[in-house]
């Protein structure tokens, strides 16, 4: 059964939708703060839910486009910021959206070179899936700034050596600089989750600093790596890496996946692959 919390504006949360309304005011403009908006922005708000973040995006940058899935939002955010005759909200799933169509009619203008900005207040059980999705498009991607949960936050900010450092942290800071930016408590929102949030930056790179001669290699290596995290490097990656080749790359087989930097998982694929495709592999990424 999916069921349903009524917020103070009559609109029922649901939870199919993974919807926790964001009320707190102090938070909601340090949220904007922190985004800076400008008036030549070119912003997309991902689940705007009742506008809590988005009256304060328009009134910087009115050309604001917003994508949300629950139609039943669609006539409440439409007839609050009516005023916005440049606002465009477009009623579909951001996991299956195609972002590059919002820059379509700015080819021919002097903006042809402009990138979207990303802002959004996601659901818990889409949000990584939904970052990877994004970085599809991260060639016309300024910035993205997220309300994730905190533990998602962590392990995409992780460092080698961090517990929570793993597959998403590597993958992720391969395409992007990110940075925590705060925490987010249970009680900012209507209705309440069991867990805290953060605010995270992602800014993808315009030069990759540790480019891969071929990332699924890169993917591969570090998915092998993780699956028996608490193995050494040895174990974990003896389906991958034979004898003779463990002699030939520059990696202490004794340490765990958790130990290695993405700059040293990227130079051990390089070596051991290069361009090539290396392995056949179907499992999920």
């Amino acid at each position: 059964m999916n069921k349903s919390t009524l917020t103070p504006s009559g609109h029922r949360a649901k939870k199919r939708f993974g919807q926790n309304f964001l009320v707190d005011e102090g938070i909601i403009r340090l949220i904007v703060r922190s985004v800076y908006p400008q008036e030549t922005d070119h912003i997309v708000e991902i689940g705007p839910g009742q506008g809590a973040i988005t009256g304060l995006l328009l009134d910087a940058c009115p050309r604001l486009q917003a994508i949300e899935l629950d139609r039943d939002l669609m006539p409440v955010l439409l007839a609050q910021f009516a005023k916005y005759k440049d606002f465009k909200i477009h009623q579909s799933d951001a996991l299956n959206f195609d972002f590059r169509q919002l820059l379509e009619n700015l080819k021919s203008k002097d903006e042809s070179n402009a990138k979207l900005r990303i802002v959004g207040n996601l659901p818990y059980n889409i949000s990584t899936p939904l970052i990877f999705h994004l970085l599809t498009h991260r060639d016309i991607i300024a910035d993205m700034h997220f309300m994730l949960q905190k533990e998602v936050a962590l392990r995409l900010a992780a460092k080698p050596g961090d517990k929570n450092y793993g597959r998403l942290s590597i993958m992720a800071q391969y395409y992007c600089a990110i940075e925590n930016l705060f925490d987010v408590p249970p009680t900012s929102f209507h209705p309440a989750p069991k867990v805290d949030s953060a605010i995270v930056r992602l800014s993808p790179y315009t030069e990759l600093p540790h480019p891969a001669q071929n990332i699924d290699n890169v993917e591969l290596l570090v998915r092998t790596a993780f699956a028996q995290r608490r193995k050494t490097l040895r174990n974990a990656l003896k389906t991958l890496i034979d004898t003779d080749q463990a002699e030939n790359i520059n990696l202490d087989l004794s340490l765990r996946a958790e130990n290695i930097s993405l700059e040293q998982y990227v130079s051990v694929a390089n070596a051991l692959w290069g361009e090539n495709s290396g392995h056949q592999d179907n499992s999920d990424t």
